[in-house]
């Protein structure tokens, strides 16, 4: 069973959503990879402590400030692969951005690989359960482009403008 809450956000309702304890998913409303399969087993619990936590921190992140992903308790489901691409997304710095190469060469490096698809961490990104906090909307393409966002391009644009990331002349690295 997971538990969901709703969050009004600077891009659109938030959809919290927490199983066993920890944080299982944060969707924004309409981003593609959805767990259509989950709806069934979605239940709104309003007196949540971990989801009204949540909430505070997004409270706290919308306002400018940089809480750390460390206070709450994340538990996205995924294959082994994408579980080490979204440890990657956590130690970006907020207001700055990497790119998928970037992330590519440092999980052929982890693996003792000579190379790593950027195609496949593209992938892994893409379908990061835990928006936002899980930081994806900081990962650009090559030389800055910006490419796809699973929550909606205008919304990975406004998150990183947030943060202060410069847009001029796209995203500088």
């Amino acid at each position: 069973m997971l538990y969901t809450m709703r969050y009004d956000s600077l891009v659109g309702e938030l959809l919290l959503a927490e199983q066993d304890g920890t944080l299982a998913g944060l969707w924004i409303r309409g981003q593609k990879y959805f767990p259509e399969s989950w709806q069934k087993d979605m239940r709104e619990k309003p007196d949540s402590k971990l989801l009204n936590q949540t909430k505070d921190w997004l409270d706290r992140y919308f306002q400018g400030e940089k809480p750390s992903i460390r206070e709450l308790k994340l538990a996205p489901a995924g294959s082994a692969f994408r579980q080490e691409i979204w440890k990657l997304l956590c130690e970006i710095p907020y207001g700055e951005v990497t790119t998928y190469g970037e992330l590519s060469r440092k999980i052929a490096a982890s693996r003792g690989l000579e190379r790593m698809s950027a195609r496949a961490v593209g992938g892994a990104v893409s379908h990061n359960p835990i928006s936002i906090i899980i930081p994806c909307h900081r990962v650009v393409g090559t030389g800055g482009s910006l490419t796809g966002y699973a929550g909606g391009l205008d919304k990975k644009i406004r998150l990183l403008q947030m943060e202060g990331v410069n847009m001029e002349e796209g995203v500088k690295i």
